[in-house]
């Protein structure tokens, strides 16, 4: 017995002997079934020459079509689907000679058609009950000679997802996962039967299964469940303490199939408010194949992911553009592991430094450039105002200048919810940043009829992973076993993953036309508090037992909640329903240039009461809060 639990996969060697004697027999019992057990018909008809041609045939057949291939343990409904072809095709190669002629058969070279057909209905029967009860002693085996799984779970979809789930358990010899039943939201599976486990409905039977067997597992297995369906589960395992894990799409099963290792733990962007954005637009592909790109930021959260997909689209050449270093090289380095196939150039510089940027434009000659440079972190640059106008502002301002100067066609902003109302000068910057942007394209418009560089806005959330997220943060805080430390009990933020907001950018700068600003459904705003405690009980850990959480009060220039419209700002409807436009009248141009170029001799005075003030001059909607700028509001 040990023996057998030790042993993995059958040689493929002993898979075609048994194969053989089954087909052997299969045959043998035909002729028996055909001649109603009259053996001296049997011998008349040349039994053993039939059995070893229908022997030899069907063997050769199954090799040539790879049906011995599969691992014995493993088998599953393709397998017979496999077995099913190869059998019929072997009956096609001895049936064709004897429709044209009967003297094979009184030779006895081949088997007459009716025990032909008799066996090989046979052999199929016997060659997939053979396999299935291999693979069930194969489990019984290894069960009885390792220990006794440890978890007591259940599997919640009862369909296809499901049991494709429960068999990969059942495949994997390392998993302690042991179902004890199926939970499914249709009512007429209710009191069925799957693979031997009894289906029950919906949650509504999770505590007494929890109750009664111990339940400490759960595994979400349903292709096409809703996010709002999603977090009940999810909040009644947390509520039940039990721990949640989900069966990954189906695109991202290992070669087809799935594995009990790739059911991973549910992850904090499995519980957005709302359905994943997904978009699939071929203008994006018309728009961005064969064209020089320029991605600022590249080497950050957003730009970097907004590499990973217009790498997809296969430009001519695409720029990353960044400052910082040690992050650039990174990137640089998985670009050439897996996207070989476009065609790149790492830059090392600076969006300020003006003639970098000439020679940049004036070599790679860029089409449409995406700008993610910026800094974002806003209680650092509440602490450093200069630097903050510095790189968003005077940073923009030039990138945008010379992107004109060298046609590029079309330059994409991106900008943030914070620029909404801002209360902190990361916020005000990045408003400035968009007024200069949209004054300038309406100026290129009014003045330059047939070309001219088209500049877009997009803003949107916090993102999901994000350097400046709180996602990472908390993270740490947890593994250090807290406190997890939330600025206000009451803070609200948007949120989505970093893939559905590089899709975004890439939809809005493709379909826009020049000086729109397009802002994008986030669904409703997460509190962080909130957000905190699942993260802590979705690691295991307990709410103020294992982990505390502590409220900091709210940072230098941060506000309760964010938005994503001013108070006079409207928005228009797109051919998306995820994204709109905000209808913002532009500023002057001439205005708004002379204002920002003030912004040089203030820098330099390193006054930064002077810098802040006339950063409220510009946008008179900045009233900061948390703040020492607040006495410059007060003054006004």
């Amino acid at each position: 017995m040990s023996l057998i639990a030790r042993l993995t996969i059958l040689p493929r060697w002993v898979i075609a002997v048994i194969d053989a004697l089954i087909l052997f027999s299969s045959a043998f019992c035909a002729f028996l079934v055909r001649f109603n057990f009259n053996w001296q018909e049997i011998v008349e008809n040349h039994f053993l020459t039939g059995c070893a041609v229908f022997m030899i045939v069907s063997v050769l057949v199954l090799r040539l079509t790879n049906s011995q291939e599969g691992i014995v343990r493993h088998t599953g409904f393709k397998d017979g689907v496999n077995l099913f072809k190869s059998l019929f095709i072997n009956f096609s190669l001895l049936f064709i000679p004897i429709i044209f002629s009967d003297s094979f058969i009184s030779q006895g070279y081949l088997l007459p058609s009716s025990v032909l057909i008799i066996a090989s209905v046979f052999s199929l029967v016997l060659l997939i009950f053979y396999r299935l009860m291999v693979k069930e002693l194969f489990v019984y085996f290894k069960n009885e000679g390792s220990l006794k799984p440890s978890k007591n779970g259940v599997i919640f979809g009862a369909g296809e997802a499901g049991i494709i789930a429960k068999e990969a358990i059942m495949r994997d010899s390392k998993s302690l996962f042991n179902t004890i039943a199926f939970l499914d939201d249709d009512p007429k599976k209710e009191g069925k039967h799957i693979l031997g486990k009894r289906i029950y409905k919906g949650l509504d039977n999770l505590e007494n299964l929890a109750l009664q067997f111990g339940i400490t597992e759960l595994i979400i297995a349903i292709r096409d469940l809703s996010v709002a369906r999603k977090n009940e589960i999810i909040d009644e395992c947390l509520r039940l303490k039990i721990s949640v894990s989900i069966v990954p799409p189906v695109d991202q099963w290992i070669n087809g199939g799935l594995t009990a290792g790739a059911i991973r733990e549910v992850k904090i962007e499995d519980l957005l408010s709302r359905e994943q954005i997904v978009l699939d637009n071929p203008r994006i592909q018309q728009d961005l194949q064969g064209k020089v790109i320029m991605v600022t930021g590249a080497a950050g959260s957003i730009g970097s992911e907004l590499c990973r997909q217009i790498c997809h689209y296969e430009p001519k050449l695409l720029i990353l553009f960044d400052i910082a270093e040690s992050a650039l090289y990174d990137v640089e380095q998985e670009f050439k592991e897996n996207y070989s196939h476009c065609s790149i150039k790492i830059v090392l510089g600076d969006i300020r430094n003006k003639k970098k940027l000439n020679e940049i434009f004036k070599l790679f000659k860029p089409q449409v450039v995406f700008h993610a440079a910026a800094y974002k972190h806003v209680p650092m640059m509440e602490n450093y105002p200069d630097e903050a106008i510095n790189s968003n502002v005077l940073g923009t301002k030039i990138l945008a200048d010379i992107s004109v100067l060298a046609k590029v066609d079309k330059f994409v902003f991106v900008s943030t919810d914070k620029a909404v109302n801002p209360t902190n000068v990361m916020g005000a910057s990045k408003r400035a940043a968009e007024m200069y942007v949209q004054a300038l394209n309406e100026f290129l418009v009014r003045n330059h009829k047939r070309s001219y560089t088209k500049f877009i806005t997009t803003r949107f959330g916090n993102v999901l992973g994000s350097s400046g997220s709180v996602i990472p943060l908390f993270k740490k805080q947890i593994m250090k076993g807290g406190p997890i430390t939330v600025t206000h009990p009451d803070i609200t933020r948007y949120f989505m993953t970093i893939p559905e907001a590089c899709q975004l950018v890439l939809e809005a700068g493709i379909m826009g036309e020049g000086g729109e600003i397009y802002v994008f459904d986030m669904g409703e705003p997460i509190k962080i508090l909130d957000l905190a405690k699942k993260m802590i009980q979705l690691s295991g850990k307990k709410i103020d037992e294992d982990i505390k959480v502590f409220f900091s009060g709210l940072r230098e220039g941060e506000k309760l909640y964010e938005e994503l419209l001013n108070d006079f700002e409207t928005v228009k409807i797109t051919h998306h329903p995820k994204i709109k436009i905000a209808q913002v009248l532009p500023s002057s141009y001439h205005k708004i240039d002379g204002q920002i170029e003030l912004f040089m001799e203030l820098v330099s005075k390193k006054s930064e009461n002077e810098l802040v003030s006339h950063l409220k001059v510009i946008v008179p909607e900045f009233i900061s809060n948390s703040s020492r700028f607040e006495v410059l509001d007060r003054l006004n």
